[in-house]
């Protein structure tokens, strides 16, 4: 968001806050991207704020729900209220239990574990749901969109094209069996908790093989999840670049150093296998 919205959303958190009688006079930014990450005090609670119309909070909540109805590994909503979505000044509110950091970084084995529990949680939760593809769909509108992605130059615009086309029936053809996924479980959705690995944000879930959601993490985790197919990961993987090298090149990415990142998902597409992880590129922009 921009600052502008980021004041207006951390007005319309802290005011729903306090009509629910949960004491809010500070709010934390913990991220922001499409849509803001606060953490309220000295209520403590976790409020996840996006513009209204552009957000799929009431199914994320209930997707919630469902998933720790179940004993799936995910944050939960705030108990001291309702489960809703509150609506404030053109923005949707959502109250989640804010969850102290207990450790720095998940283990890969406790990652892979809690994913596992996760997926097997998803396959009881008949929900309606995209397919992965329609994601794919949304990264090649952007690519062939001059409009969208008026920075991304004429060679690149094509070689992502070609490169997001040749994907989705190379995967397809496979013809793994599919299932309700997180869509981006990547270590930023993942909490450190005294309760173990937890995962939030669920508004990118889609139907798809769960290698789809193994390409958005670190090699160590994949490396302790049970049945991976190889083969299906490694196309997995480098879909989920093209991906997001789209969306790096969005007229509205709000991600820092977003072209710079673009440029060297544009460049590791180009260089081929072995493909790098997602935690990895981003090791490459931070570096020297």
């Amino acid at each position: 968001m921009e600052m502008s919205d980021v004041t207006r959303a951390i007005a319309a958190a802290t005011s729903v806050a306090a009509s629910l009688d949960l004491p809010a006079t500070d709010a934390i930014v913990l991220h922001n991207s499409n849509k803001l990450a606060l953490r309220l005090t000295p209520c403590e609670v976790f409020a996840r704020v996006a513009p209204l119309g552009k957000e799929v909070a009431q199914f994320e909540v209930e997707l919630a729900q469902r998933l720790a109805e179940v004993g799936s590994p995910v944050g939960a909503l705030e108990p001291r209220v309702d489960p809703l979505v509150y609506a404030r000044d053109g923005f949707a509110v959502t109250l989640w239990i804010y969850y102290e950091p207990v450790t720095p970084h998940v283990s890969p084995a406790d990652y892979a574990k809690a994913l596992e529990q996760l997926h097997a949680g998803m396959r009881k939760v008949d929900v309606a749901s995209p397919r992965f593809t329609d994601r794919i769909a949304e990264a090649e509108e952007i690519v062939a969109n001059p409009d969208l992605s008026p920075e991304l130059a004429d060679a690149d615009r094509v070689f992502l094209s070609s490169r997001l086309g040749s994907l989705r029936p190379a995967i397809d053809d496979r013809g793994a069996e599919e299932q309700l996924l997180h869509g981006e479980p990547h270590p930023g959705n993942v909490l450190s908790t005294k309760n173990g690995p937890l995962f939030i944000d669920f508004e990118t879930c889609c139907r798809g093989p769960v290698e789809f959601d193994l390409a958005h993490v670190p090699e160590a985790v994949c490396e302790h999840y049970q049945g991976v197919d190889q083969g299906l990961l490694d196309e997995c993987r480098q879909l989920v670049l093209a991906m997001v090298a789209a969306w790096r090149w969005d007229v509205g990415d709000q991600f820092p150093n977003g072209r710079r990142f673009g440029d060297e998902l544009l460049r590791s597409l180009r260089e081929g296998p072995p493909w790098p992880t997602l935690d990895m590129m981003a090791s490459r922009l931070d570096g020297p």
